[in-house]
């Protein structure tokens, strides 16, 4: 008989998803040629330092829903795993891309057996996803997941603002 995966504990945190140390991995929400840019990419590869930037080179382009991972160079987690978040009005159906994003987000996780992640609130930001149909998708996708984590023991989303967080969190109180 298989054995049930273990318990993944999920959380909310308001903060900056580059001073997050105590996750293995952070997540990009990326653009398609892995560059620097504003939101959470630009404050990654700030962080990160040259290094990053010139990894990202050899993986570019990706495309909606896709993901990389590189190493986390002067951040302090040990890996950046980057996806492409659909364009709101563009990339559709968004909410199928936005859940292919974070599915195989979470496969390179379990590919280099990452214990824990911190997400952005992807394609939130300059991409125009609305907030709570963009938190609704990678939640459930998330749950859908669950079952084929075998190293993943902890899901951090890291929202910038209390409002961010505040859907988030009531979202996660009522899947919990």
């Amino acid at each position: 008989m298989e054995a049930m995966p273990k318990k993944v504990k999920l959380l909310a945190v308001k903060g900056g998803i580059t001073q997050q140390p105590d996750v293995m991995a952070i997540v990009n929400a990326a653009n398609a040629h892995l560059t620097t840019g504003g939101g959470v990419a630009g404050a990654i590869h700030h962080a990160a330092g040259n290094d990053l930037y010139r990894e990202c080179q050899d993986l570019a382009p990706i495309r909606p829903g896709n993901a990389v991972i590189t190493k986390a160079y002067d951040l302090p987690n040990e890996y950046v795993i980057h996806c492409l978040g659909p364009v709101y009005g563009k990339n559709k159906p968004e909410d199928v891309v936005l859940a292919k994003c974070y599915r195989n987000t979470l496969r390179l996780a379990e590919k280099h057996k990452i214990t824990s992640i911190a997400f952005p609130a992807i394609a939130t930001g300059v991409f125009g996803y609305p907030l709570e149909e963009a938190t609704e998708v990678a939640i459930s996708t998330i749950l859908e997941e669950l079952p084929s984590l075998r190293h993943l023991e902890k899901i951090k989303f890291v929202l910038f603002s209390q409002a961010d967080l505040d859907i988030y969190q009531k979202k996660l109180a009522e899947v919990q």
